[in-house]
C-alpha cells in the first residue's frame, strides 16, 4: 500500500500535479557531476523505461563535519587527554546536520516537483533525503537522460547516467545525488580459489607452496591427519594441522589467545554486515558450532534488517560470505553477543518497468543511515564487501568515508577486508585482471579497493601458513582518492623509500592512503555452507578474524572499566604495531606485475602485521 501511494504521488508529480512554481522552475541547470564514460565492461543500452521507479538519495552538506573530525582525532589518539571519550548519537548528529538554509532550499526545490514532507525519507541527522520517483521525473529534475547499461562479463543490468545537472543556486546546498553516475558492482571480498563439501574435496594450495591435498571432514579427523606442532609467531606451539586447515582453535593458537574468555554481559558486542542478498544460515551456524565450538551450540545472533533486508533461513539461500563471517567472528568471540545486519541493496539489477528499484542502489548509505540513528552500537563491526575505487564517484566515496568517520567518533572500530586481487581489480587470478583507468585514457594502473581505501576504516590484508607469509591475493596499494593520513605518514614513507627508484612509476599514487593497515590468516578456512563442510579463502576470512580479536580487546578494556578502542588506526600506527607480528615474506601480484613485497615494517601487502593478542591486551590495558 505504501509503495502504491508513493508511486501514485510520483506519477502525479511527473504530470505536474501538486507542483508549486517556486524559483527553480525554468532555472538554468549547471552540471553537478559527470564522468567520462561508464567504466570498462559496461555497455550502454536503450533509454531507461520512463515509468521505472528509482530511489534518489540526496546528500546535503554537513555544516560542522570538520569539527566532528577533530573530535575523532582526539578521542582516537592514545596520547590525547580525551582518548576514549567517544561522542553520543546526539552529539554526532548535531555535527553532521546541514544548515537550515540547505534544508529549506532543497525542500523548496523538491516541492516545485511535487514532493512535500510526507513524501520524503530523511536520515536521523537530516543530511540525506530520499525520494522515490519515476525515471521521467528524475530526468526532468536532473536535466539528464538515464539508460540501461549491461555488464558484459556478468550479464547484470543497471539504470544510470554519466552526467546530471541541478539549478545553479542549488549547488551549494546539494553535495551529490545517486543513483546517477555510480557503476560500482559491489562484490564480496571472496577469493574464488575453491569451495567443496565433504564428499569430494582436495584443498588447493597457495601457489608456490607444497601443502598436501586432503579430504575435508570433522576438525578431529583433520587434526589427526597432520601430527606435531609448529612454532607460532608469538613463539608458542601451534598444531601442525593449522598449516592445512584453519579453524577457530587454530586462530586462537596462532594469535596467542587460547586461554582468553569473553563475557556475555558486560555490554561488549560485535557486528557483521551483509549485502547483495547474503543470508547467514542458522542451521549451518549450529553445525559449525558443533564442529568447532560446542560451547556455543544453541546460541544465536541478533538479526537487524536495513532497508528491507531479509533473514531467509531456506538452506539454499545460505550465503557463503555471510556464513563465513558469522561463523568465525561469532565463533571466536562467543559468548559476546553478535549482531548481523542484513542490508537490501544490490547495484546490478534487471530493470522492469513500473517495478521499484530501491534494491538497485548501493547499500552503504542506507546502512550508515540506519546504524548512525541507533543509540547503541556494536563496538567492532566487520565488512567484507567493496569494489574498485575508480568505479565509485569521488563525491560518493568521500561522503561514505565521512560516515565511517562518524562511526569512529562514536567509538566503533570499523573493519574492512582489503580485497582479493593483489594490486589488481579484485579478480583473484592475476592472469585475467583488467587494470586500466576509466577516465578515458585507458592507461594501465593498479586498482585499489573502496571502502578499504577510506582513511577512517581499518583495512585487513591476508596471510597464510605458520610461520606466516603474505598470501598472493592480499589486496594492497594506494588510494587515488584519499591522501595519506598523518597517522601513517612515517610508516608508509619508510616503505616507499625502500622501493627501488622508478618501481611501478605511474601505476600507483605514492601520496595516497596506503592499504592494508593490518592482516590475518585468509586461506583454507573450514566452514559450513548449505549443510556441508568445506574450505574458502580470501580477505573475507581475515577481516572478521581481525575484528574478533579487536572485540576481545574491547572486552578486556570494558572489564578493566576502560572505554573501548574505537577508531583503531592512530593507535595501531603509534603503539599497536609493537604488539603485531611483522610479516616479511610474500607479495601480491596483479596487473602484469609481481605487486608489492612484504618487508620489515609496514608494507602494501600485510600492513603492520597480524595480531599477538596477549601483547595487544597488555598494551591496551596500560593505556
Amino acid at each position: 500500500m505504501r509503495f502504491s501511494l508513493l508511486l501514485g504521488l510520483s506519477l502525479s508529480a511527473a504530470l505536474g500535479a501538486h507542483a508549486t512554481p517556486g524559483p527553480y522552475k525554468g532555472c538554468e541547470h549547471k552540471v553537478k557531476e559527470s564522468i567520462y564514460s561508464a567504466p570498462r565492461g559496461w555497455i550502454k543500452g536503450s533509454p531507461a523505461p520512463p515509468n521505472q521507479i528509482i530511489e534518489l538519495k540526496i546528500a546535503l552538506p554537513q555544516s560542522n563535519f570538520h569539527v566532528l573530525k577533530q573530535h575523532l582525532w582526539e578521542v582516537s589518539d592514545p596520547e590525547h587527554a580525551r582518548y576514549g571519550v567517544h561522542l553520543s548519537k546526539e552529539e554526532t548528529e548535531a555535527l553532521m546536520a546541514p544548515h537550515d538554509t540547505s534544508i529549506d532550499a532543497v525542500n523548496e526545490w523538491l516541492a516545485s516537483h511535487g514532493f512535500y514532507e510526507e513524501h520524503l525519507i530523511r536520515s536521523s541527522a537530516k543530511d540525506w533525503v530520499t525520494i522515490r520517483v519515476p525515471v521521467s521525473l528524475a530526468e526532468e529534475m536532473l536535466n539528464t537522460t538515464y539508460h540501461v547499461y549491461h555488464h558484459a562479463k556478468s550479464g547484470d543490468s543497471i539504470i544510470r547516467t554519466t552526467s546530471y545537472s541541478l539549478p545553479e543556486i542549488l549547488h551549494e546546498h546539494i553535495e551529490l545525488i545517486q543513483p546517477t553516475t555510480m557503476f560500482a558492482r559491489f562484490k564480496a571480498m571472496k577469493s574464488t580459489l575453491h569451495w567443496a563439501g565433504t564428499s569430494s574435496f582436495a584443498s588447493t594450495p597457495v601457489p608456490g607452496t607444497k601443502s598436501a591435498p586432503h579430504r575435508a571432514g570433522s576438525s578431529a579427523l583433520l587434526s589427526s591427519s597432520v601430527s606435531g606442532t609448529v612454532t607460532g609467531p608469538a613463539g608458542n606451539q601451534v598444531d601442525a594441522s593449522c598449516n592445512i586447515t584453519i579453524t577457530l582453535s587454530c586462530l586462537r593458537q596462532i594469535y596467542n589467545a587460547v586461554d582468553y574468555n569473553t563475557s556475555a554481559t558486560n555490554g561488549n558486542k560485535i557486528g557483521i554486515t551483509a549485502y547483495i542478498g547474503e543470508y547467514a544460515n542458522i542451521a549451518d551456524l549450529e553445525m559449525f558450532y558443533q564442529n568447532q565450538n560446542p560451547a556455543a551450540y544453541g546460541s544465536n545472533f541478533t538479526f537487524l534488517s536495513v532497508n528491507g533486508g531479509i533473514n531467509s533461513q531456506v538452506l539454499g539461500d545460505a550465503g557463503m560470505e555471510a556464513n563465513l563471517d558469522t561463523q568465525f567472528a561469532f565463533g571466536l568471540t562467543y559468548p559476546t553477543p553478535g549482531t548481523f545486519y542484513s542490508t537490501n541493496g544490490t547495484p546490478p539489477s534487471q530493470p522492469d518497468a513500473m517495478a521499484t528499484s530501491a534494491a538497485d542502489n548501493e547499500p552503504y548509505s542506507y546502512w550508515l543511515d540506519y546504524v548512525l540513528s541507533q543509540p547503541t552500537l556494536p563496538q567492532a563491526i566487520s565488512t567484507s564487501y567493496g569494489d574498485d575505487e575508480q568505479t565509485v564517484p569521488y563525491t560518493f566515496a568521500s561522503r561514505i568515508c565521512d560516515g565511517f568517520a562518524a562511526l569512529g567518533a562514536r567509538g566503533v572500530s570499523v573493519i574492512f577486508s582489503s580485497g582479493d586481487g593483489g594490486v589488481g581489480d579484485g579478480d583473484p587470478d592475476p592472469a585475467t585482471q583488467e587494470c586500466y583507468t576509466n577516465d578515458g585514457r585507458n592507461a594501465t594502473a593498479f586498482v585499489p579497493e573502496f571502502p578499504s581505501t577510506c582513511p577512517y576504516v581499518t583495512s585487513v590484508g591476508g596471510t597464510f601458513s605458520v610461520p606466516e607469509q603474505a598470501v598472493f591475493f592480499s589486496g594492497g596499494g594506494f588510494s587515488n582518492y584519499f591522501l595519506r593520513p598523518d597517522y601513517q605518514e612515517v610508516a608508509v614513507q619508510t616503505y616507499l623509500d625502500k622501493l627501488a627508484p622508478g618501481t611501478y612509476e605511474g601505476l600507483y599514487n605514492p601520496y595516497g592512503r596506503g592499504i592494508p593497515d593490518v592482516a590475518a590468516q585468509s586461506h583454507n578456512f573450514l566452514m559450513v555452507f548449505m549443510g556441508e563442510l568445506g574450505y574458502v579463502a580470501g580477505t573475507s576470512c581475515s577481516a572478521p578474524t581481525f575484528a574478533a580479536f579487536v572485540s576481545m580487546l574491547n572486552d578486556a578494556r570494558i572489564e578493566a572499566k576502560k572505554p573501548t578502542l574505537g577508531f583503531l588506526n592512530p593507535f595501531l600506527y603509534s603503539k599497536g604495531y609493537t604488539a603485531l607480528n611483522d610479516i616479511t615474506e610474500g607479495n601480491n601480484p596483479g596487473c602484469g606485475t609481481q605487486g608489492f613485497n612484504a618487508t620489515t615494517g609496514w608494507d602494501a601487502v600485510t600492513g603492520l602485521g597480524t595480531p599477538n593478542f596477549e601483547k595487544l591486551k597488555e598494551l591496551v590495558l596500560a593505556m
